[in-house]
């Protein structure tokens, strides 16, 4: 990130918000700055990830299909019986055998054969996994009992996008629909803005948006199917106010609570600085939310490996502006472009090389994300393990390590103690603020960080909103762009 800190989690959501700074990941799965004048080959779709155990075919989880796609075959599960028997050396290589190079921690090399259509393979009705998200709105609620729940990731049934008015190609339904509602009291003092700032993915997200009226809208593919969220806090009620719709909106529903921080614990945090006491103290209502989603988050850590935060959020969003769907459910007043739904994981395996390179994804980081849709409903069983075991399996994908498995499980599972070791700036910030060293390093922040062990990453999210960050200085990194090469 060049010389300046640009928030990923900026909140549009409540006026009190921190912007939080964040970073481009180095090749341990962190960040860090591109090479000025490297040229980065495109990248190629489709990329074999079978290479089956020919010593042992039944243990293949994938063969090879037609173009280089991976069809599933009839074996056991090599992730299942790995993070099972709690042995995880050499698995990975048999998942995914490295078709070129020696591919890094979070930046695999090696592709397979391209797929020959410029366009994802059709939505058949009833078909197609892929997760999703939740959002919330403006302000501070107070008191009152709730409750929330989760669900097994499962094969979404029934069309994501039921015809009817306004619900043409490309055109969200009309806004006479007004969806399934729910109205939940949280028992906690509760900042919408703070909780959820870490889901957005830029200005420009097409899947999360703030309107003028204080609402907030997010797009999500839940297990269910895909579906939209407005929620609002009723601040003199001291109740959220939500509406979904979509194949997908009773689950969004049944799990607000737990996106809005019911499984947090921020008692179990005592600070141990006067700059995090002081931070707490004006932030009571910051709770850690709990998407429940892996892929939601999974995909777009990817996407942000090696980069700066604008390339990042520039190939989300182009990505699921081409590739997306829709969104169901009313226009937002007010706002355009439209929102979409993220791809499903077919659509991701679909997307073909010339595509990425568009989107200014490189080779490295579009062939992880194909490995890991390849097994998306293995990884979204790792919302519902502890942070641990969660990270554990996510790491099995080439190309996935800490600093990606911990972006992810911080927003799917609420991880309170995930730190994203390996950042480019996020050492820097912690030794500044809790040591006044702005060039420590990662031994140096997790030595800093021990006093809050269990909490480290809510007192890192304290530290970002404290704004006690280390000046600026040097020029910024310019921004590369791939698709001119």
């Amino acid at each position: 990130m060049a010389g300046r800190y640009v928030p990923r989690h900026t909140s549009a959501i409540h006026p009190a918000a921190q912007a939080e700074p964040t970073s481009a990941p180095t090749a341990d799965g962190g960040t860090s700055a591109p090479t000025a004048g490297t040229a980065t080959a495109a990248p190629t779709a489709g990329s074999a990830v079978a290479g089956a155990v020919a010593a042992d075919p039944e243990a293949a989880p994938f063969t090879t299909g037609a173009r280089g796609n991976a069809a599933p075959a009839a074996g056991g599960d090599l992730v299942a019986s790995a993070v099972e028997a709690g042995t995880t050396q050499g698995v990975a290589s048999h998942l995914f055998p490295a078709e070129a190079g020696n591919p890094a921690e979070d930046g695999p090399g090696g592709t397979g054969p391209e797929p020959t259509r410029s366009v994802p393979p059709a939505r058949t009705p009833g078909t197609g996994t892929g997760p999703g998200g939740t959002g919330a709105g403006r302000g501070r609620v107070h008191a009152g009992p709730g409750h929330g729940g989760t669900s097994p990731w499962q094969t979404r049934t029934g069309p994501a996008h039921p015809p009817g008015p306004g619900n043409g190609p490309g055109r969200p339904r009309s806004g006479a629909d007004t969806g399934r509602t729910r109205t939940w009291r949280p028992p906690w003092p509760l900042d919408l803005g703070l909780t959820l700032a870490p889901l957005r993915r830029g200005p420009a997200d097409p899947t999360f948006r703030p309107a003028p009226d204080g609402a907030v809208w997010r797009t999500t593919r839940t297990p269910e199917g895909p579906g939209t969220l407005r929620v609002t806090a009723n601040m003199a009620g001291g109740t959220v106010e939500a509406q979904a719709w979509g194949s997908g909106a009773q689950w969004l529903l049944d799990t607000l609570p737990d996106l809005l921080g019911a499984q947090d614990g921020p008692e179990a945090f005592t600070p141990r600085h006067r700059l995090l006491a002081t931070t707490l103290h004006r932030r009571p209502g910051l709770r850690l939310t709990r998407t429940g989603l892996v892929m939601e988050s999974l995909i777009p850590s990817i996407l942000e490996q090696k980069v700066t935060t604008n390339e990042a959020y520039r190939a989300w969003r182009l990505l699921v502006r081409q590739y997306g769907e829709p969104a169901p459910g009313p226009a937002v007043p007010g706002r355009e472009p439209r929102m979409y739904v993220m791809p499903d994981a077919r659509t991701w395996a679909g997307i073909p090389s010339w595509d990425w390179h568009r989107a200014g994804v490189d080779g490295k980081r579009s062939a992880t994300v194909l490995r890991a849709v390849r097994v998306a409903p293995r990884l979204e069983e790792a919302s519902a393990m502890v942070p641990e075991d969660a990270c554990r399996r996510l790491e099995l994908i080439p190309g996935i390590g800490p600093w990606t498995s911990a972006e992810t499980v911080q927003r799917s599972n609420g991880a309170p103690d995930a730190v994203s070791v390996g950042d480019y700036h996020l050492p820097g910030v912690i030794g500044h603020a809790l040591g006044d060293n702005r060039d420590a390093d990662d031994t140096e922040m997790l030595r800093l960080l021990e006093p809050y062990a269990g909490q480290r990453h809510r007192a890192v999210r304290l530290i970002l909103l404290s704004g006690h960050t280390p000046p600026r200085r040097a020029p910024r990194m310019s921004v590369r762009d791939i698709a001119g090469l």
